[in-house]
C-alpha cells in the first residue's frame, strides 16, 4: 500500500451513560482523530484486469469445495442495542418499533445518533480466541467477520474512515484480532463488506443529525471527527421509493436512488484495498448486487476483483481465495462465487456457491432470545445438508451480543451442531455432488427464490433423502432428513431399474452405529435400521460398490 501521512487533532470526548441509561452522565477524556492519507492504494496489476473476460480465469479453489461449512460473526455497533436488523437505519424511522425502541432506551436520534451508539459499544467481554476455538470445534472449517456493515464503521484500523473500531467505540482492531484468532487455529479468514449501501441507507438520518458536519462539534464529544465520513447524507435524498420502510427496500442505483459521489466510491474503494492488503483474507463478501455500485459504476467492483486476485496469484496464475455477491448472472459466476441469503436453490449447480443464513436475526435482538426463536441445530444441519448436495457451502451467523458475547441458548445449537457433525462430518467435507442430489417431495417440488433467495424455510421430512460422494467416486452418503418411523427405509435411486443405478452395493454403513443389513432390488436399496437412533437429527448412510 502506498505510504501516507498521519496527522492527529485531540478533543475532548463526553463519555455516554451505559447502554439503556436514561441520562448521560458526562467525563472527558482524550481521543485521537487520524486523518486518511493522501493518496489512494495502487491497483495490483498481473494477469487478471478489471474486466469480466480477464477475470473468468478465476477458479474456486479446492479448499472452499472442500470446507463446506462457515460460521459468522456479524457483529458490530447495532448490535450495541440488542434490538436488531437493520437498527441504524430504523431508529431514524418515525412510526418503526426500532424507533419507539431507541427512544425509549437512548432519546431523540437528533441527540442521540449512529455516532453516539458507536461511541458506547465497548465490546468489553469480547475473546476472540475462545470465540474461534469454539467454532472451530463445532465443525466450521472458515471463519468470517464483518468488515464494515451499511452504517459504514470500519471494524479495523482503518486510515481510509476515520470512524473505526480503533479510534472509537472498542478501540480495538476487531477485523485484527479475529485474524491472529484463525490464524492460531488454522481457519481460513473472510471479511464481509457492506458499506457501499450507505449513501442511500442512512438518508433517514437527514432529518436527525445525518447532515452534521465536521464544524458542528466544536465543545462536543466528538469535535476533530467529520460525521460526513459516516453518514455520507450532504446529498439530495432519494426519491420514488424512499419512503418505505421496508427491510429489503430499493437496492439497486436506479429507481431513484440518489447517485454516489466520484469521492464516496474512490473512499470505499481504498478501504477495501486497504484491508485486503494489510488483512489478506481468503475471502470477499460483498452485501451487493454483483459487486459495489454495480449498475451505476462497474469498475469500482471489478478493480477491488483485479486487485485481490493479483495480490493472491501463485505462480501457475491461479488465485486461491473466494470473492462473493448475490444476483449474478452466468458470465458473473464465472469471475466470482455466486451467494444466495436465506435461500436454496432447487438443483445442483454446475458453479460452486454459497448459502448464507443466520440462527436468529443478522443483528443480535434480545427479543429473539427471550421468545427462543433460534434455529435448532435440526434446521441448521438440515439446510447445509441439501446445500452441499447441491455444490455449495453454509456460511452461518451466530449473533453476538453487543459487549462481544453469544448466549447460551446460541451455544446449546451449537453443542448440538457439533454433536452431529463430530458423527457424520465424512460426508460433508471433501465431498462432491452425485449423479442426483436427491429424491423425495422437496426435491420433486419447486421452491424459487426471491431476489437474492429469502427460501429456506422448507419443511424437511423423513421422505426426503440428499446424496453425495467422496471426491474418489468410491462411496456414496445418503441422508435421510429425518428419522423415519418404519424399521426399514428405501433409497429409490439406488435400485437396479433407477437411471442413476451405480452397479451392486457391496457394504452400507450407518455412520455412528456400523454395518446395516440392506437388500437391493429393481426397486431400490433397502436398508434396515436400529431399533435406537444414533443421533437427534439425521441418518447417514455410506454406501459402498462392488
Amino acid at each position: 500500500m502506498s505510504t501516507f501521512s498521519k496527522a492527529t487533532i485531540v478533543a475532548a470526548l463526553i463519555m455516554a451513560a451505559p447502554l439503556h441509561g436514561a441520562v448521560a452522565q458526562q467525563a472527558k477524556t482524550d481521543i485521537v482523530v487520524t486523518r486518511k492519507p493522501a493518496t489512494d492504494v495502487a491497483v495490483a496489476q498481473g494477469r487478471y484486469q478489471a474486466t469480466w473476460e480477464s477475470l473468468a480465469q478465476w477458479e474456486c479453489p479446492e479448499w472452499f469445495k472442500d470446507a463446506k461449512f462457515g460460521i459468522w460473526a456479524h457483529w458490530g455497533p447495532q448490535c450495541q442495542a440488542e434490538a436488531g436488523d437493520w437498527y441504524a437505519r430504523f431508529m431514524y424511522y418515525p412510526g418503526s418499533g426500532q424507533y419507539k425502541f431507541h427512544v425509549d432506551h437512548f432519546g431523540d436520534p437528533k441527540a442521540y445518533g449512529l455516532k453516539e451508539l458507536i461511541r458506547d459499544w465497548k465490546a468489553e467481554r469480547w475473546n476472540p480466541e475462545e470465540l474461534v476455538a469454539l467454532y472451530k470445534s463445532v465443525g466450521a472449517r472458515y471463519f468470517f467477520t464483518l468488515g464494515q456493515h451499511h452504517d459504514n464503521f470500519d471494524l479495523w484500523r482503518s486510515p481510509y474512515q476515520e470512524w473505526n473500531s480503533v479510534n472509537l467505540g472498542p478501540k480495538r482492531d476487531i477485523v485484527g484480532e479475529w485474524a491472529a484468532a484463525c490464524k492460531k487455529y488454522d481457519l481460513p479468514l473472510g471479511v464481509s463488506m457492506h458499506g457501499s449501501h450507505t449513501w442511500t441507507w442512512l438518508e433517514p438520518s437527514q432529518a436527525y443529525d445525518g447532515n452534521l458536519t465536521r464544524e458542528d462539534g466544536a465543545g462536543t464529544w466528538w469535535e476533530g471527527y467529520d460525521p460526513q465520513e459516516l453518514y455520507a447524507q450532504r446529498h439530495p435524498h432519494s426519491s420514488g421509493w424512499d419512503n418505505s420502510s421496508s427491510i429489503h427496500g430499493q437496492w439497486g442505483w436506479d429507481n431513484g436512488a440518489a447517485q454516489p459521489s466520484e469521492a464516496y466510491k474512490t473512499k470505499f474503494l481504498n478501504r477495501v484495498l486497504q484491508c485486503i492488503d494489510d488483512y489478506h483474507p481468503q475471502m470477499l463478501y460483498f452485501d451487493d448486487t454483483v459487486l459495489p455500485f454495480y449498475g451505476c459504476d462497474e469498475q469500482v467492483g471489478l478493480k477491488i476483483l483485479q486487485h485481490y486476485y493479483n495480490r493472491n496469484a501463485l505462480n501457475d496464475g491461479s488465485a486461491p481465495v473466494v470473492a462473493m455477491g448475490k444476483i449474478l448472472e452466468p458470465r458473473h459466476k464465472r469471475a466470482m462465487m455466486w451467494d444466495v441469503e436465506r435461500g436454496v436453490p432447487d438443483s445442483v449447480q454446475q458453479d460452486y456457491w454459497q448459502t448464507c443464513t443466520c440462527i436468529g436475526e443478522w443483528h443480535y435482538n434480545q427479543s429473539v432470545y427471550d421468545q427462543k426463536r433460534y434455529k435448532s441445530a435440526e434446521q441448521v444441519i438440515s439446510m447445509l445438508v441439501d446445500i452441499v448436495s447441491k455444490n455449495g457451502n453454509l456460511l452461518l451467523s451466530i449473533p453476538v451480543r453487543g459487549d462481544g458475547t453469544i448466549d447460551e441458548l446460541e451455544r446449546a445449537v451449537l453443542s448440538d451442531i457439533k454433536a452431529w457433525m463430530d458423527q457424520n462430518g465424512e460426508s460433508i467435507y471433501a465431498t462432491r455432488p452425485w449423479k442426483t442430489f436427491g429424491e423425495g417431495p422437496l426435491a420433486e417440488g419447486v421452491n424459487p427464490m426471491k431476489a437474492q433467495g429469502f427460501n429456506e424455510n422448507n419443511n424437511y421430512s423423513a421422505r426426503d433423502v440428499r446424496y453425495v460422494q467422496d471426491k474418489q467416486g468410491t462411496t456414496v452418503y445418503a441422508t435421510i432428513m429425518r428419522w423415519p418411523d418404519a424399521k426399514t427405509f428405501v433409497f429409490k435411486a439406488l435400485g437396479e431399474a433407477s437411471p442413476h443405478y451405480s452397479g451392486k452395493v457391496q457394504e452400507v454403513r450407518l455412520l455412528g452405529y456400523g454395518d446395516v443389513t440392506f437388500a437391493q432390488t429393481i426397486n431400490g436399496l433397502r436398508v434396515f435400521l436400529p431399533t435406537q437412533p444414533v443421533n437427534k437429527i439425521a441418518p447417514v448412510f455410506a454406501i459402498t460398490f462392488r
